[in-house]
Formats: C-alpha cells, sequence, structure tokens
C-alpha cells in the first residue's frame, strides 16, 4: 500500500481511531474523505485540513450506502483505498433472555457495514491504481472480551472475511487486515483514561510505521496486540480469556 499520494475513505473517522488515522494520513500527502453519522464531529475532524474532506454516512443504511457509494466517486474518482473502520462495543450480559437490539445493531455496524461499503465500491477499486481495502478487526477477534460478546464475534467474522477477500481479490486489490488491541477511545465509556490501555498517539504512529514497510503486511499488528493475536498458536487462549474475564 502506498503511504502518499491516495485518495482514502474511511468509515467511522470523527473520533478514536479513525480520526487518528486518518488525520496522519492527510498529514503524511494523501486526500481522505472520513463518514460517520454524527455532521459535527466529522467537521471539527477536518477543521483547517484542505484535503480532509467530510462526507456523512449511516452504514447501518443499506440505501444510503448504496447512494454514499455513487456520490463518493462522483465527487473523488481517484478512490483507490477504502478504510472500513467504523463500530460499536456495547457491553451484553447473555446469561439470560434479553431484548437483542443492541446485538442486532452491533452486527450491522460492525460487519455487514463493512460488507456493503466494500461491496458498492469493489469494482471501482479493482479498476484504480494501487488500490486497497484496510479492515479495522480486533485482537478481540482471537480471543474474546466476555462482556462484549457480540462485538467479539464480529471482529472474528470480519477477519474470517477479510481472509477470503484477499484471496478473491488477488492481483486487483491489495487487501489488509488492521487489528488494535485495547486503546484508549471513547469506544467504550471511560475507555480513553483506562489504565492498561494504548494510547492513541502511540498505536496510532506504530500503525504508520508498520504501513510504511514494503511489502505492507497482511496484518497490521502492534506489539500491544501480539498477545491476543498469537494466544491460539501460544495455547494460551484460556489463560488470556481468564483474563479478559477480570476486565
Amino acid at each position: 500500500m502506498k503511504t502518499k499520494g491516495n485518495t482514502i475513505l474511511l468509515s467511522g473517522g470523527g473520533s478514536g481511531i479513525g480520526l487518528a488515522l486518518a488525520q496522519r494520513w492527510h498529514d503524511a500527502g494523501n486526500t481522505v474523505i472520513v463518514t460517520g453519522r454524527n455532521a459535527a464531529k466529522l467537521e471539527a475532524a477536518v477543521a483547517g485540513r484542505a484535503n480532509l474532506h467530510a462526507m456523512p454516512l449511516d452504514v447501518t443504511d443499506p440505501d444510503a450506502i448504496a447512494a454514499f457509494a455513487q456520490e463518493v466517486i462522483a465527487k473523488f474518482p481517484a478512490l483507490n483505498i477504502l478504510v472500513n473502520n467504523a463500530g460499536i462495543m456495547p457491553f451484553e450480559a447473555i446469561d439470560a433472555e434479553r431484548d437483542l437490539t443492541d446485538a442486532e445493531t452491533t452486527i450491522v455496524t460492525n460487519l455487514l457495514g463493512p460488507i456493503r461499503l466494500t461491496d458498492a465500491l469493489v469494482d471501482h477499486l479493482a479498476a484504480a491504481s494501487d488500490s486497497a481495502i484496510v479492515n479495522v478487526t480486533s485482537g478481540l477477534a482471537f480471543v474474546p472480551l466476555p462482556k462484549a460478546p457480540t462485538y467479539s464475534a464480529t471482529k472474528a467474522a470480519l477477519h474470517s472475511y477479510t481472509q477470503a477477500l484477499r484471496v478473491q481479490l488477488e492481483g486487483k486489490v491489495e487487501v489488509i487486515e488492521l487489528v488494535p488491541p485495547a486503546v484508549r477511545t471513547e469506544l467504550t465509556p471511560g475507555q480513553s483514561t483506562r489504565e492498561g490501555y494504548m494510547p492513541l498517539d502511540a498505536f496510532a504512529d506504530e500503525v504508520m510505521t508498520l504501513l510504511a514497510v514494503g511489502p505492507t503486511p497482511a496484518e497490521i499488528l502492534v506489539q500491544n496486540v501480539l498477545p491476543l493475536r498469537n494466544a491460539e498458536a501460544d495455547g494460551a487462549v484460556a489463560e488470556r480469556l481468564a483474563f479478559l474475564k477480570t476486565l
């Protein structure tokens, strides 16, 4: 993946990991379009950066995604990179019958959203030069956080989907998986100040360094995520699941 001269579409770019990466990509010499549901956050994200653009999008709405894809291609025909980053992480008790609204919304946002947005743009990307799709999963794809079961399951599914997508798009579109550890963002309440979580700037800086490696790794793995990513290979899933149970 090229480090500059790209036109990058990044979902969930109004805050957190998405915002940090969008601003770094912009400052490295790329045109970046950030999406999200909160127009005010998007406008704040792009303020003062001429080649950072805001385009609101609700990734839970399939009709909106289809219309958005046509609009963004028309406005930015040089678009060559899609970053599927938008996601939500509700905590859920699943030990008794419950209202499944949170679980269903999580699946639509975290899994169907990337699938639909990729589908809407894949023909354009396949025809573009130096094109890439970056799917943001999680270390929890490999060892689940018990109190976020549906989130963890959607990230495991997106990991699997990304592997299949990489095979099918070989020679057409580069497919990269970005696997964050626990990072200090507002993905969950209080997470941005939680001890033991990776500082957002340190995470984003390490990601940019890894993306600059040639050839680009299929999986972008900062050091902090390796205990979860390698848990199965290390024979440590039960141990690391027991630790996550305490969080």
